[in-house]
């Protein structure tokens, strides 16, 4: 009898955490939405929008309302192609498939040309629907617009339909540096490379809108730096999704390590979408352990550099970002997906 009551609390102990790790937060009602997105992004670029999308999406505090693959640079090295959109659309519904999603979360394929000048708008669905999500006045969850890369869709958005401008905070990862905030990296790119994607429309939102921005220039998405080894340790063994996420960025690795040498960390920085959304405080919420300097929204010259504007919107621009939190946050939910 005693080997027997021996036995049972042993296996208690063992089975235990393997219930508690078990519980995936997204699928109790311990943690429910409390803002909506739309999320616009690369994906067929840089693969630190795969990894955003992946956050977010294992990320219950948020209900994503629908999600845009949008264009890069003309012939860029992720994507030289002329259907980048598409692609980068056609990439987002693979990591939905990878992921094995059961909502039904609608993928749009933005223009795949950028706007010929910041009075025209493009025309698409994804801006369609970023209108019609943003008149919504069935719900008081807030709207927020995260953009990993150009801003082509919520110009076009905010032109064809001004009245939206007040009725959404836009998130951006991109922008070079503020002088009075920090020093570009060496040998840095100008126009930034997000900026560059479409400059245009970076002219719509700086220079002639009014949207609630968070701008996460240069300075501040350099910080999210992953270790190759803690890819290895942390995200690759944790099912299909951790191995598909990693593979991605390792086939990546090799196809630029003849032209140019990585090192053994990669930057994350479309990771701070989720991070300045999902990961807000609880009580009085904001992204509280990351900080930001309120400036007056420069303009936006043709060369994609900045001017002073005396009349420039209160905007944040953040300049430390909390990515303890970030990453630890999208090494855990990982684990809980996959909890052997």
């Amino acid at each position: 009898m005693l080997k027997k009551h021996m036995l049972l609390l042993l296996m208690l102990v063992l089975i235990g955490p393997v219930t508690l790790f078990s519980q995936n937060i997204s699928n109790n009602n311990t943690v429910i939405p409390r803002m909506r997105v739309i999320v616009d992004n690369d994906f067929s670029g840089d693969p630190d929008g795969l990894f955003q999308l992946a956050h977010l999406l294992l990320s219950p505090s948020v209900e994503i309302r629908g999600i845009i693959g949008s264009h890069l640079s003309v012939n860029d090295g992720f994507d030289p192609s002329k259907t980048q959109a598409d692609n980068a659309a056609n990439k987002a519904k693979e990591l939905l498939q990878v992921m094995a999603i059961k909502n039904n979360i609608p993928v749009f394929a933005g223009s795949n040309t950028a706007m010929v000048n910041d009075s025209t708008p493009v025309k698409s669905e994804a801006v369609n629907f970023i209108i019609q999500e943003a008149l919504r006045t069935d719900t008081k969850l807030p709207l927020y617009v995260l953009c990993g890369a150009g801003l082509t869709e919520i110009a076009s958005a905010v032109l064809t339909n001004p009245q939206i401008a007040n009725k959404l905070t836009l998130i951006w990862i991109g922008g070079p540096e503020y002088n009075d905030l920090a020093l570009p990296p060496p040998n840095f790119s100008t126009p930034e490379y997000n900026l560059k994607i479409d400059i245009s429309a970076g002219a719509v939102v700086f220079n002639k809108s009014n949207i609630a921005l968070w701008q996460i220039p240069r300075n501040a998405y350099r910080q999210c730096i992953v270790s190759y080894s803690q890819l290895l340790v942390k995200v690759k063994p944790t099912g299909k999704v951790g191995n598909y996420l990693t593979t991605v960025l390792e086939n990546l690795m090799k196809r630029i390590q003849p032209y140019y040498n990585l090192g053994e960390t990669y930057v994350l920085g479309d990771s701070p979408l989720v991070l300045l959304t999902a990961l807000q405080s609880s009580f009085e919420a904001d992204p509280s352990s990351s900080s930001y300097v309120v400036k007056l929204a420069p303009k936006i010259n043709k060369f994609g550099a900045y001017e002073y504007n005396h009349k420039g919107r209160p905007i944040r621009v953040y300049n430390h970002l909390d990515t303890h939190l970030m990453f630890e946050d999208f090494f855990a939910k990982l684990a809980l997906m996959n909890p052997y």
